[in-house]
């Protein structure tokens, strides 16, 4: 395997607003038998509760909505730009009707809490600490409606990071 795990103190990543809004990042949840993933651009990295966590956001309507909902764990990874057409298949298609990761070309591991792919450049297993939909009455900016057309607010999703590896 081309990942090694290493102590979030170690870790130096590029800028994350990139990373995550123009490189994109996969969230995966699920098991060896079962398991989703999906693009996303939103989303962080940072300190609560004391805890280096990460939030991320999921629509309802998503597949892998049901997978954050049955798991306590989930992957957040990362990637080079040579896999951004992969990432435009798991974000486009759904894993409903299509296999996207073998679509997708890539390589799923099981040997921790979350799934995640071996051709990933950085993954974060994190431990769901807290979930909450996005509430409609609670956005300051009233432009923020936009996003939600259908209503159909994400649930955003905290996580402990417990666990960090990068490329080799």
């Amino acid at each position: 395997m081309n990942l090694e795990k290493i102590s979030l103190d170690n870790l130096e990543i590029e800028n994350p607003f990139k990373l995550i809004g123009n490189d994109w990042m996969l969230i995966t949840a699920g098991n060896e038998s079962q398991f989703n993933t999906m693009t996303a651009s939103w989303g962080g990295l940072g300190v609560l509760w004391n805890k280096k966590v990460s939030f991320c956001f999921v629509r309802p309507q998503r597949f892998t909505f049901e997978f954050m909902e049955k798991n306590n764990y989930y992957s957040l990874s990362f990637y080079d730009s040579e896999y951004k057409d992969s990432l435009r298949i798991c974000g486009t298609t759904s894993g409903r009707e299509v296999n996207k990761v073998e679509e997708a070309g890539l390589t799923p591991c099981f040997e921790s809490s979350a799934p995640y792919f071996e051709e990933s450049k950085l993954v974060l297993i994190c431990k769901k600490l807290y979930a909450q939909f996005i509430d409609q009455k609670c956005m300051i900016d009233p432009k923020l409606e936009l996003n939600y057309k259908e209503k159909d607010y994400h649930k955003m999703y905290v996580g402990e990071i417990i666990e960090c590896m990068v490329k080799k």
